[in-house]
C-alpha cells in the first residue's frame, strides 16, 4: 500500500532553513516574510506567543510550534531566563498552493511529548542545536524536516484535524481514494471508481467525501490537477506534456480547467508568476 503521506511529499515537498538556536529573552518579533512559514522548538521555559489578530498562546511545557504559512508572532519570555528555543524556516514548494501547508491551520502548538517516537531525533536535534559542529546546519535542517513529518503524522493520527485533506488522509477509507487521485491523476476517475478504492457505496462515499474534506471528489480532483499544472509549468514543461500527465486530452481541455479554477490561463499565471519573481 502506497503510504498517503508520502504520496504528497514526494510531490510538494518542504525544506528547512534552521536560523535560530539558542535562548530568547525579552520581547523577540519574528516578521513573516510573504513565503515561509516557520517550526520553533521549545526546549525550556515559558512563552507567551502573540499574534496581530490579539490570539495568544501560553506555553508552559516543551513544546512545537508551527506556522505553515507566513504569519507574523511576537514571542514574550522572562528578560532575564528567557527560553531556549531552535528555530527554522520552512520552504513549502509551491508555496501557497502547497497542498500541505494550505490543509493546516495558521498556528500548530503540541506538547513535544506528544511526538511518537520523537524523542531520539529532538535528543539529536537539541544537541546538535546548542553545540557547533561540522556539517552542524545541513544536519539541524534535516532533523528539522524529520520533526515536520512527525507534527504530520501525530496530527493525522491524533484525529485533531476534523476537516479538509489532512483530515481525509486519516480516515480509514477515504485516503485510499485520496492516495490513488495523487499517485494517478491523469487515470479517468469517477465517483464509481473512487467509492470503490474506498470500500465505500457511491453516495455514502460522496457524503463522507463533501462532509470530511470540504469539497466533492470530482472538485478536490480538479483541484489536485491544477497544483500539478502549476508546478510543471514553474519547472518550464510544456503544455502538451502537462496535458498528459494530468489527465487532459488537449492544451485546450487543460487550459479551460486551469481557468475554470484559478481565473487566469496557464500562460497568464506562468506570466504573473515570472513578473513576482522579477520584483522580489
Amino acid at each position: 500500500m502506497v503510504d498517503r503521506l508520502q504520496s504528497l511529499l514526494s510531490r510538494f515537498a518542504v525544506s528547512a532553513e534552521v536560523f535560530h538556536a539558542g535562548p530568547l529573552c525579552g520581547i523577540n518579533d519574528l516578521p513573516a516574510d510573504g513565503e515561509r512559514g516557520q517550526l520553533h522548538l521549545i526546549r525550556l521555559g515559558q512563552v507567551r506567543v502573540e499574534h496581530a489578530d490579539g490570539s495568544v498562546l501560553q506555553i508552559d511545557q516543551p513544546s512545537v510550534l508551527l506556522y505553515p504559512r507566513p504569519m507574523a508572532h511576537r514571542f514574550v519570555t522572562d528578560p532575564q531566563r528567557g527560553a531556549d528555543f531552535a528555530c527554522a524556516h520552512l520552504q513549502f514548494e509551491g508555496a501557497g498552493n502547497n497542498p500541505v501547508a494550505a490543509a493546516l491551520p495558521p498556528v500548530i502548538c503540541l506538547p513535544l511529548d506528544q511526538l511518537y517516537g520523537g524523542q531520539p531525533i529532538l535528543s539529536v536535534l537539541f544537541e546538535e542545536a546548542f553545540a557547533q559542529r561540522c556539517g552542524r546546519q545541513a544536519l539541524l535542517d534535516r532533523l528539522f524536516e524529520v520533526v515536520l513529518i512527525q507534527i504530520l503524522r501525530a496530527l493525522m493520527e491524533s484525529g485533531q484535524l476534523r476537516v479538509g485533506l489532512l483530515a481525509g488522509m486519516a480516515h480509514p477509507r477515504l485516503r485510499h481514494a485520496l492516495v490513488a487521485m495523487h499517485e494517478a491523476p491523469a487515470d479517468e476517475w469517477t465517483l464509481e471508481s473512487l467509492a470503490q478504492r474506498a470500500g465505500m457505496s457511491r453516495s455514502a462515499f460522496a457524503d463522507s467525501f463533501r462532509d470530511t474534506i470540504g469539497s466533492t471528489p470530482g472538485h478536490y480532483l480538479q483541484g489536485w490537477r491544477t497544483r500539478l499544472v502549476q508546478q510543471a509549468l514553474r519547472k518550464g514543461q510544456p503544455l502538451k506534456r502537462i496535458a498528459i500527465d494530468v489527465g487532459y486530452g488537449s492544451e485546450a481541455a487543460l487550459s479551460r480547467a486551469f481557468k475554470a479554477q484559478t481565473g487566469q490561463s496557464p500562460r497568464e499565471w506562468k506570466h504573473g508568476l515570472r513578473a513576482a519573481r522579477d520584483a522580489a
